[in-house]
């Protein structure tokens, strides 16, 4: 995939942004995970442009968990990739502070992107137990972008959103990560480096989805709106 230098960026995801995102998946298919809790994937690149980010996602997943506890529970599974050919996955965890030690233990390194891996890790994890969501967070692509669209249509068949979000204003990126969205019926959005508050809300909208279906993101957003406006006003 070629850069069009006519094309301007998206912009950041602004306060109507995160409105269209939380109605975007409410429309999605997937309801109430089986047995009261869900299963999530949250996946990272781990290259070394992201460790500004993969510092901030330390502290935010503690956030998932909580809003997740709230509704039913949430097992989620930490996958990341780094360097030319290292791409792992942890076991499924139950409680925040066991996923912030993972994370912890991990340093960002250079190397090139694995999504299709992510990919593929999800639909095998999805053949032993139904996974409820996939979220991903980078800000890159540099792999066939044919090859990652046709593991998202997968997903999508079998109801796995994957739910993009994006670091910064690369185009390459940014097409690739819409595709993958809409072939599995996810949803994109894209964020600063510095926009903690704003990846923090993403996630912890994701995490009731996959925790409580659509009834517990509508809840959410019932529940937090104003709150989040306030909070989301202050990003530009």
């Amino acid at each position: 995939m070629s850069k069009d230098p006519k094309r301007t960026p998206a912009p950041v995801s602004s306060r109507p942004d995160i409105a269209s995102f939380i109605e975007q998946v409410r429309s999605l298919g997937p309801s109430t995970a089986q047995g009261g809790r869900g299963r999530l994937i949250f996946a990272l690149d781990a290259t070394m442009s992201r460790q500004p980010t993969w510092d901030t996602a330390c502290t935010l997943q503690a956030d998932m968990f909580r809003e997740a506890a709230s509704i039913g529970g949430l097992d989620i599974q930490l996958v990341y990739f780094r360097g030319l050919n290292e791409c792992r996955a942890s076991g499924w965890v139950a409680g925040s502070d066991h996923l912030a030690e993972l994370m912890s233990r991990i340093d960002c390194r250079g190397g090139q992107t694995q999504i299709g891996k992510v990919l593929s890790h999800a639909r095998q994890e999805y053949a032993r137990q139904k996974v409820q969501a996939v979220v991903f967070v980078g800000d890159a692509m540099e792999e066939a972008i044919d090859s990652l669209c046709q593991s998202a249509g997968e997903l999508g068949l079998f109801g796995v959103p994957v739910f993009m979000f994006q670091e910064g204003n690369e185009p390459v990126a940014e097409n690739a990560y819409r595709e993958i969205a809409r072939l599995s019926r996810g949803a994109y959005c894209r964020f600063d480096a510095g926009s903690a508050h704003q990846l923090g809300e993403l996630l912890r909208a994701v995490a009731a989805y996959a925790a409580g279906g659509i009834k517990a993101l509508t809840d959410l957003s019932a529940k937090r709106s104003s709150g989040a406006q306030k909070l989301l006003a202050q990003l530009k």
